[in-house]
């Protein structure tokens, strides 16, 4: 496990990803209820910018995922029933490039390439939509695993979340037939935080977590790889 500190100033963590260079973390000033999206080196942890993403009374930005030179951002009224506004970023500008509203909270976001996987709070169902938002299927989700960041990695859903207070998984399913493949139990960081409950991302191998609130670190694995099927 390899560990960074994220510098600057961080409120409540939601969601992370990452590519070669950069670092980016959501979260939710709670007291001000405003939501930002953070900048950091990928190298040294310094912070380099933000954009703030609140709209309206929609101040909590999820689970999130980059998709080619777009970042997309669920940003929702913090209460389960609500609304969000899903929000696509230019990556080099972090300017707005497109916004789909969603009639439920959504509090994580991934991007099959043609499509959108967006989980409602705690993930119990997944809403299929189509880049220009019109919804395709909604999935109730079996497993009890809360998750709070879901990312789609070479052809299979993946989501981090939690099982209780101080446990928690990240799982691997089939897609788009949501069969389990591979469920890795989480465990916690010297400051009780389950690894997975909240920012998660996986780029092959190599599974980077989020958990704490500032001053925050990013958290490193290297996973063995999965099993192949018979």
């Amino acid at each position: 496990m390899e560990t960074l500190p994220l510098e600057g100033t961080l409120f409540h963590v939601q969601g992370v990803d990452l590519d070669a260079q950069h670092i980016w973390v959501t979260s939710v000033d709670i007291e001000q209820k405003k939501g930002y999206l953070h900048q950091f080196n990928r190298a040294t942890g310094h912070f380099e910018r933000q954009v703030e993403v609140t709209d309206g009374p929609r101040f909590h930005p999820g689970g999130f995922s980059i998709a080619g030179d777009s970042i997309w951002v669920p940003v929702a009224e913090y209460k389960p029933h609500s609304t969000a506004t899903l929000v696509e970023l230019d990556k080099r500008t972090l300017t707005t490039k497109r916004r789909i509203s969603v009639a439920d909270h959504i509090g994580c976001l991934a991007v099959t390439g043609d499509s959108l996987i967006a989980g409602n709070w705690g993930s119990r169902q997944l809403y299929v939509l189509a880049m220009d938002g019109q919804q395709q299927r909604v999935i109730d989700v079996a497993s009890n695993n809360q998750y709070q960041d879901i990312k789609f990695v070479d052809g299979k859903l993946v989501g981090g979340g939690n099982l209780t207070k101080t446990t928690g998984a990240v799982d691997w399913y089939a897609w788009p037939s949501m069969q389990l493949l591979r469920s890795v139990a989480t465990g916690t960081t010297d400051r009780g935080r389950p690894y997975s409950g909240e920012g998660m991302a996986l780029k092959g191998n190599d599974l980077y977590f989020v958990p704490e609130d500032g001053p925050s670190r990013i958290f490193h694995f290297v996973l063995t790889a999965m099993p192949a099927k018979h």
